[in-house]
């Protein structure tokens, strides 16, 4: 006699038609969720690439980015004097420091500052005798006047605030010391501002 189990001749019973049924349930949800997961990974990577030109446009035009530095030949400035140029419509004091103005804003106790800062922080290292700062008095925003005040810095016209030679305040309302921006030296004639 043979096993019912193996004889694969024999009647289906509904246990056996459940069982087709729920395979096939299963075989179709499966192939749904993969549609559907391919679906959503193709909108994912539309709308990222719909999006990928908008958010483009947001950085900045390469006019833009020119204007963001600017180049200045420091070579023309003699020991004592300073330059100014305009950066982002904002003025910049490049200033070329005597010997006696590095040691005098060396000398300055931090005690003695309202803005405490140390004048080797606000020069670049080897490079002591150029003070760069944005030539915005930092109380109202008026622009300094070099080598006036009784620091022999910057005195403020607008209000009375008075800055050393290394740009920070010594008198007056000015609650902060005159802004260092972002710069570097190209080469001994030249800094990149910005």
């Amino acid at each position: 006699m043979s096993d019912p189990k193996n004889n694969q001749n024999s009647a289906p019973t509904s246990k056996n038609i459940e069982d087709r049924k729920t395979n096939d349930n299963l075989k179709d949800e499966s192939r749904r969720n993969l549609i559907k997961n391919v679906a959503y990974a193709t909108a994912g990577v539309g709308a990222v690439c719909a999006f990928l030109p908008f958010i483009d446009s947001m950085n900045p035009s390469k006019d833009v980015q020119a204007l963001a530095s600017v180049e200045v030949d420091i070579s023309n400035i003699k020991v004592g004097e300073e330059k100014k140029v305009m950066w982002r419509g904002k003025p910049i004091f490049i200033k070329r420091r005597t010997s006696l103005e590095i040691d005098d804003a060396k000398k300055v106790e931090l005690s003695e500052l309202k803005d405490p800062q140390n004048d080797s922080d606000r020069v670049k290292a080897g490079k002591e005798e150029w003070l760069v700062t944005i030539g915005i008095c930092t109380h109202l925003g008026c622009v300094p006047i070099g080598g006036q005040g009784e620091y022999k810095g910057w005195f403020c016209p607008c209000h009375g605030s008075q800055y050393d030679t290394s740009g920070r305040i010594r008198k007056g309302p000015a609650p902060k010391n005159l802004e260092i921006p972002p710069y570097e030296f190209l080469n001994d004639k030249t800094i990149k501002i910005g």
